[in-house]
């Protein structure tokens, strides 16, 4: 066998076993919906108890995401890959025997503390384990296993929970985390950026999953407590004085917990405004869409899902193709037309109204998702091929903790803001008067989701701009002063 075609071998079996774990992790996340009403059943619960199985998840997969950058470092990245695919797939089995819902909202919540701590390391071993100038490739096919998930994971977690009960939903886990460890045992490289033992900043970590937490679940809450309430005012202003003290004193460290100095690397600041910009107004469609459908139109869940199934087809088979472009092209050509497809699209959804067809749902979202192939990736990898190698694992973890808040600040404004002009509208269409008639609710609904998809078109348009300041090169790395030792060992 020659060289090349070891490195091929090599490249391949590194990209298997990141695909199961990072499909695995965020397939658990889209299955769950559709189950709502069976866990409130078989449970005897309230549908506050059981949307904490959404909302603890996503909680505790943002409250883990900065220690990835520690925790990498000290066991190396495949270990920690090994323990999060472990740890994932045993509260998996958990969740099968749950005897309350109680116990089961705690068991996933466990289940995503394992499941916060594989997205930003896949991310990372990408950087560590494959040459340069194939890590946009695999950037693509890392965004493919994040992208197929939930383009079936809808229809996925219906057909299992009508023909084999939910504890299927966590059952179809046990065999993809079997299979995932064994991958990253046998496939992955043992590489460990320094065999200097670093002290454990345990302030650090309180008050950064203290903060995550607080400011998170604030975001997520929001809506339902009142932005004014005592408690969402309390998590705010709590969990901002704490994560400032956090800033404060991860800069002031040698050895961090988190390394915030790879915001002195501009290309990747610019690069992670946008991605947040974007990830705002992909969660507006995520969000609003289902509504529409499904509360305004009265179409059925299934339905819903066959509606979006074209768009998340469109975007998995874009993901590889535009890994090959973005080392042709750059990814500046990439994003910016990516994002003029996100906001033209957007703007066309902001014109909804209860006679609209699903083909011309499914056909706007198609283009919106075609958009987010476009730049999702290249922008990242704009970012991440930024940070020198020996820093990428912090940049993964601020990456993907950034996202995260991000996207539960979005569901959270959005909600608010949908609620809001859907009354306002309502008002209007009665005149002031009389709650009105379905038809008159629907219509001041379908008005609210018009509202909130301008406001997410206004936000897409701030990116544009911001596109050029990646403009002036084409994502070749530059290196964040000071590298460490690096510890190498083959087969691990």
């Amino acid at each position: 066998m020659n060289n090349q075609t070891a490195r091929n071998s090599s490249f391949w079996l590194i990209i298997l076993a990141i695909f199961f774990g990072n499909f695995m992790s965020i397939l658990s996340s889209t299955t769950i919906n559709v189950a709502f009403p069976v866990f409130m059943k078989d449970f005897h619960a309230e549908v506050g108890s059981v949307q904490w199985m959404i909302t603890g998840y996503l909680l505790a997969t943002g409250v883990v995401a900065p220690v990835v950058g520690y925790f990498g470092d000290k066991w190396s990245y495949k270990y920690l890959y090994v323990f999060a695919l472990s740890g994932f797939t045993l509260f998996s089995g958990l969740s099968t025997i749950a005897w309350s819902i109680h116990s089961l909202v705690t068991f996933r919540i466990l289940q995503g503390v394992f499941g916060g701590l594989i997205i930003p390391t896949t991310m990372t071993m990408i950087y560590q384990f494959i040459e340069k100038e194939r890590q946009a490739f695999a950037m693509s096919l890392w965004s493919l296993s994040a992208m197929l998930a939930p383009a079936f994971g809808p229809t996925l977690g219906g057909w299992l929970t009508g023909y084999f009960g939910w504890q299927s939903l966590f059952v179809i886990n046990l065999p993809i985390g079997v299979i995932a460890i064994t991958a990253a045992l046998k496939c992955l490289p043992y590489h460990r950026q320094s065999s200097k033992l670093k002290t454990f900043d345990l302030p650090g970590f309180i008050t950064v999953i203290l903060s995550s937490a607080f400011i998170i679940l604030a975001f997520s809450e929001g809506n339902s407590w009142g932005w004014t309430s005592w408690q969402t005012l309390s998590l705010l202003v709590v969990g901002a004085s704490v994560l400032i003290y956090f800033i404060r004193r991860e800069l002031s460290l040698e050895e961090p917990l988190l390394n915030l100095k790879v915001f002195h690397q501009k290309r990747f600041t610019y690069s992670l405004i946008i991605n947040c910009t974007i990830t705002i107004s992909l969660y507006s469609g995520t969000f609003l869409i289902p509504i529409f459908l499904q509360d305004i139109q009265q179409a059925t869940p299934l339905l819903t899902a066959l509606v979006l199934l074209p768009g998340s087809l469109v975007m998995a088979f874009l993901s590889p193709v535009v890994g090959k472009l973005y080392t042709k092209v750059g990814p500046f050509w990439l994003i910016l037309s990516g994002i003029l497809l996100l906001v033209i699209s957007t703007w066309e959804l902001s014109h909804l109204t209860l006679a609209a067809t699903h083909v011309y749902v499914a056909s706007w979202m198609t283009l919106r998702y075609a958009g987010i192939a476009l730049a999702f990736m290249p922008v990242t990898n704009a970012g991440m091929s930024a940070i020198s190698k020996e820093y990428t694992g912090h940049a993964s973890s601020v990456t993907n903790w950034v996202r995260q808040a991000t996207g539960a600040l979005a569901i959270a404004i959005f909600s608010s803001l949908l609620a809001a002009r859907s009354v306002t509208h309502l008002k209007e269409l009665t005149g002031g008067g009389a709650a009105g008639s379905s038809l008159l609710k629907a219509q001041g609904m379908a008005m609210g989701v018009q509202d909130v998809f301008l406001a997410a078109t206004l936000i897409g348009v701030i990116a544009i701009p911001l596109t050029f300041l990646l403009k002036s090169r084409k994502g070749v790395a530059a290196v964040v002063p000071k590298s460490s030792v690096v510890k190498r060992e083959a087969n691990g």
